[in-house]
């Protein structure tokens, strides 16, 4: 492992240089931890909604053709908490990483001061806790959605438009444990729409239609849901690997053999050149595909 590392260290100093070495590129699924790691006897988990909603006319402004400020519009919204949390609970259980993970139906809170959070006390997490038979509570402690709206030219009556919704979100995840710690996750994106606005016409037609205002924030909870998926569960993302090529006859055969996917004759030889070659670039780049072997072999 020490080893590795090392060759990793040495390998950092050839990227900025150039020679007529080749390179080889391979796209590879890759694991990638939770961001919150549950105990392991954690099987079953409850979400529930701990918000309060945010009035229809706070954080939203349209900028309509001649105007030259926005102004203060409503939209709805009163749906987005219980729509993040069905898409939160339904995009866990796709993932299989639980048992089973459930809705608390009701809401939690009654309240209007939909801008202050307000956890569940411990008596609170215990009782839903026996109620569903979850290990686990996940909970929505607050939930701040915003929009802003631009009409920017018209084209046979009907406006182009563009539109930026915000959202911000605090998750918090309810457990017994010996430090008595909460994780807590706070989440803040945005997604933006542009097309024309022909929402109230049935008949028109257009290539790039831009949402109701409700309906997109309704996608940007939906988004934001799947995000905090993968901050529960281990999931596998594509990306981009690459190794090194060389002239010499070792390092020919080692790119044969990483070809066929035999990582450990093709480290063998990389690591022949390695001890071989006397030049420090060349040294680098063999190091380079030695730890890239490693990953492929899931031994770092």
């Amino acid at each position: 492992m020490r080893n590795i590392k090392h060759l990793l260290l040495l390998a950092t100093g050839v990227f900025l240089l150039t020679s007529c070495a080749g390179i080889q590129t391979l796209t590879i699924q890759t694991q990638e931890p939770a961001q919150v790691t549950l105990p392991t006897k954690v099987e079953k988990l409850l979400v529930v909604d701990n918000t309060a909603n945010q009035p229809f006319d706070i954080g939203h402004t349209k900028m309509q053709l001649g105007r030259k400020q926005a102004e203060k519009v409503s939209v709805r919204t009163d749906s987005l908490s219980l729509i993040y949390t069905e898409a939160l609970t339904q995009f866990l259980n796709e993932e299989g990483f639980y048992d089973i993970v459930m809705l608390h139906n009701e809401p939690m809170r009654t309240d209007n001061e939909y801008w202050r959070e307000d956890p569940l006390a411990p008596e609170k997490m215990q009782e839903l806790k026996e109620a569903s038979g979850a290990d686990a509570v996940v909970s929505l402690d607050k939930l701040l959605i915003a929009s802003d709206w631009e009409d920017l030219f018209l084209q046979q009556g009907y406006p182009y438009s563009k539109m930026t919704g915000k959202i911000s979100s605090t998750l918090r995840v309810y457990m017994p444990t010996q430090e008595g710690l909460i994780p807590t996750v706070q989440y803040i994106d945005s997604l933006y729409w542009e097309g024309f606005d022909i929402s109230s016409d049935g008949m028109a037609y257009a290539e790039f239609v831009i949402p109701h205002a409700e309906n997109a924030l309704k996608e940007l909870a939906i988004y934001a849901a799947d995000k905090m998926t993968y901050v529960l569960t281990p999931h596998w993302i594509t990306q981009e690997r690459w190794y090194y090529t060389l002239g010499s006859s070792t390092m020919r055969e080692a790119e044969a053999f990483a070809k066929q996917a035999k990582w450990e004759e093709a480290i063998a030889k990389w690591n022949d050149f390695y001890l071989s070659t006397k030049k420090t670039i060349d040294k680098a780049k063999a190091a380079s595909n030695i730890a890239f072997g490693y990953e492929m072999l899931d031994d770092i």
